[in-house]
């Protein structure tokens, strides 16, 4: 990796263990990035892992607001290049217009109707990928003033986009943590003094730390790799070159064989002040239970639909689920008579106008799964 490349990540990173809100994660990432890949524009998204539909968008000197819809109606109802689905399955999670295009820009409808009308003639898409989950992503946009995105530019912010996963995601934990007596599948955290000491434990993150241990009170004595994320976001926190290159994430074990993820962050900013340790289960993205039964979908089908949504084939979806095409087109013709639709794209349409569309304009939060919490 080169002196740049790898200073981006270290940077980057470090931010990702700040204990940052969203927009605030997105504010000191874009100072960090413009550093290497200087942009006129942007404007950073958070997806849903089951689906890769948007949950929020914060843009900096982007589409002007009056045309967002016109946007989301290219990237969800015709035909592109690099759209954010796309880029999540494919190598790199990354892709510039000029490339994509082979240099006919004018070829794609997104850059005609709405990049060059608003003084936009390059753009540079990446999707943040993280253990097979999309999170997030970020369009940057250069004017004629700028050249080009070079393949250096691209394999740069390639090389990041699982540092900003991950921060994409510890920003929605740290805000989906909530008091509560029914543990459920809600995230707990462990808040951590400067001297390693437990200051406070959620009701979530008691049970789940019992559920690692034998016979002990968490909030006497801590498994072994609570300290140890504690003290590596501490190092990574505190940046620079000696800092660990990758994130303080670890998973472990219950005693019922269930996985849990732990992550540590910084609460202050202070890589000497306090931190937390959230505990979350594991577990793969799921369409929202709420989307499902709003068009009456069964098990099988709901496995199908957010395949279908992230944007893969009919032959993906077989050699995923272990269906056959022929099984897969049925399952599908049933699906798209309960959502009225007649095709893919008019599905990823509905499905994105009647559910996150209106949560989006509204700004409602997201929880611990990266759905919408109403």
């Amino acid at each position: 990796m080169r002196p740049a490349s790898q200073r981006l990540r270290q940077d980057l990173l470090a931010a990702c263990h700040q204990g940052l809100d969203l927009p605030a994660l997105f504010a000191r990432s874009q100072q960090v990035l413009a550093r290497t890949v200087e942009f006129d524009g942007c404007c950073w998204l958070t997806f849903d892992p089951a689906t890769v539909l948007p949950t929020g968008h914060i843009p900096y000197r982007s589409i002007p607001p009056a045309q967002v819809a016109r946007l989301a109606e290219n990237e969800y109802g015709e035909e592109d290049v690099n759209k954010f689905a796309v880029l999540a399955r494919a190598s790199g999670h990354v892709g510039s217009l000029s490339e994509a295009t082979s240099g006919r820009r004018e070829d794609s409808t997104r850059y005609r109707v709405l990049l060059a009308p608003n003084g936009f003639v390059n753009e540079l898409r990446t999707s943040f990928v993280q253990d097979g989950s999309c999170w997030g992503g970020i369009a940057m946009y250069r004017t004629a003033k700028l050249p080009d995105f070079s393949a250096a530019e691209a394999a740069a912010v390639a090389a990041v986009g699982s540092v900003m996963a991950e921060g994409v995601r510890r920003a929605i934990l740290a805000t989906a943590i909530v008091e509560t007596a029914a543990v459920n599948d809600t995230p707990g955290m462990v808040l951590m003094s400067p001297a390693n000491d437990v200051e406070a434990i959620t009701i979530p993150a008691r049970h789940w730390l019992g559920e690692l241990m034998v016979d002990s009170d968490p909030a006497e004595e801590l498994p072994s790799i609570v300290h140890a994320i504690a003290n590596h976001a501490r190092r990574v926190g505190r940046g620079g070159p000696d800092a660990p290159p990758e994130p303080a994430q670890a998973r472990a074990r219950t005693r019922s064989g269930r996985w849990l993820v732990l992550h540590g962050s910084l609460v202050d900013g202070d890589a000497k002040g306090r931190v937390a340790v959230i505990i979350e289960p594991a577990r793969p993205p799921q369409i929202a239970p709420l989307v499902a039964m709003a068009y009456g979908l069964s098990a099988r089908e709901r496995d199908i639909a957010r395949l279908v949504l992230q944007g893969l084939s009919t032959a993906e979806i077989a050699k995923d689920l272990f269906l056959s095409p022929h099984t897969v087109q049925d399952y599908l013709k049933a699906i798209f008579d309960k959502v009225g639709v007649r095709s893919r794209r008019e599905m990823v349409a509905r499905v994105f106008t009647e559910h996150y569309a209106p949560r989006m304009a509204a700004q409602v939060p997201v929880d611990s799964s990266g759905w919408f919490v109403r």
